[in-house]
């Protein structure tokens, strides 16, 4: 009976061992699972970038552009400074200009981003070709931050930024029509092209007597003759009657690059009754 007890004892003591084991091996697993949980956590450093890694504009485009450099981390109470340098085959003063101080952004204490400042210069030659620039940042101070993130701090350090050529008509113009004694003014119509020669332009209309298009953007299309002169060819729109046609002729100024177009738009009142209305509209660019 004693070496019977003795077993069925030595028994519990060894299901209780495995037992234990076992607990223990699940605790150490969590406290594991635990640290590597907490290693993942960001430790810094803090860091800045560019926010975009790439930029296309036409060089038709007037406005200022504005490109940022953001700080990665906690808003700072002082101003960081971020050097840059810009390479690539756009030439400055000929396609492009930095209206800051050039080499250098300044990311304003208490603000997140800073940002430099691009000006497109529009020399179209009817050449359909792109330039690109490359901005990298450089350095920044204050010094517990970094340029750029991961090892090499490859990622935001650098920007991409390609300038596309445009047509000798292409771009944005503000639009102006006389009408008796009313003007009607329409400004960021585009006109665009694909080979320089035939043009596309929106919101011609500009205040049309009898028609109010407020809410579209009809379209006309005119023709570069090359010598400085337009021509309108006869055409319809999906905002027109299905019997009303546009016509006319136009001229280009080089001085001023101002497009002035004289238009005919014949309406069809009834089967033996068309009607004539003739106007001019002048397109400045901006």
């Amino acid at each position: 009976m004693k070496d019977q007890t003795t077993y069925k004892q030595g028994t519990v003591v060894k299901h209780w061992l495995a037992l234990l084991l076992m607990l223990g091996a699940v605790v150490w697993g969590a406290v594991a699972c635990q640290k590597q949980d907490m290693d993942l956590t960001f430790q810094g450093p803090y860091f800045v970038r560019f926010t975009d890694s790439s930029l296309t504009y036409k060089e038709s485009y007037t406005k200022p552009i504005a490109i940022r450099v953001h700080n990665v981390g906690p808003i700072l109470t002082q101003p960081i400074t971020v050097n840059y340098v810009i390479s690539g085959t756009a030439r400055e003063g000929k396609d492009y200009s930095v209206g800051d101080t050039k080499g250098t952004v300044i990311i304003p204490a208490n603000k997140s981003f800073g940002e430099i400042h691009l000006q497109l210069i529009n020399n179209a030659n009817n050449i359909l070709e792109s330039q690109s620039l490359t901005f990298t940042l450089t350095g920044v101070q204050p010094s517990t931050l970094q340029v750029g993130f991961g090892k090499t701090g490859l990622v935001g350090k650098q920007l991409t930024f390609v300038i596309q050529d445009d047509c000798l008509f292409g771009g944005f113009y503000t639009g102006t029509q006389k009408y008796g004694t009313q003007t009607a003014t329409v400004p960021d119509v585009e006109i665009t092209s694909t080979d320089c020669k035939n043009y596309l332009l929106s919101n011609w209309n500009l205040g049309i007597p009898f028609f109010n298009f407020d809410a579209i953007k009809p379209r006309l299309t005119f023709v570069d003759n090359g010598d400085n002169s337009l021509t309108v060819p006869p055409q319809g729109n999906e905002n027109l009657g299905s019997t009303d046609t546009l016509r006319g002729s136009g001229a280009w100024n080089p001085r001023n690059r101002v497009i002035t177009l004289n238009l005919q738009f014949k309406l069809k009142l009834s089967t033996n009754k068309d009607t004539i209305i003739s106007y001019t509209q002048t397109y400045t660019p901006q």
